[in-house]
This record gives structure tokens, sequence and C-alpha cells, in this order.
């Protein structure tokens, strides 16, 4: 799934059917990818 912030940020997170992301992979993918928080992310979805 590709993510883009409005200031122009993007990232990828990957989206496989019948698994899931390890929380510290999607943790680090929000704080140092994204640059929100988590619960932003979350509003987001």
């Amino acid at each position: 799934m590709f993510f883009r912030h409005t200031d122009g940020r993007s990232t990828v997170v990957p989206n496989h059917p019948g698994e899931e992301i390890d929380r510290g992979l999607l943790n680090k993918i929000i704080r140092k990818d994204l640059q929100i928080e988590r619960e932003e992310f979350i509003s987001c979805l």
C-alpha cells in the first residue's frame, strides 16, 4: 500500500493477503518513514 503525506513524504507498506506485518516493522514505518504518531496513522486507515 502506498501512503503519501500532503507535504510530499511517502512510503510503501507491504500488503500480502494472509500475512501480518510485524509490530516492529510497522512501528518503524510509522515513526521513521512517515514521521507521524501512531494515532495519526490509525486515523488514516
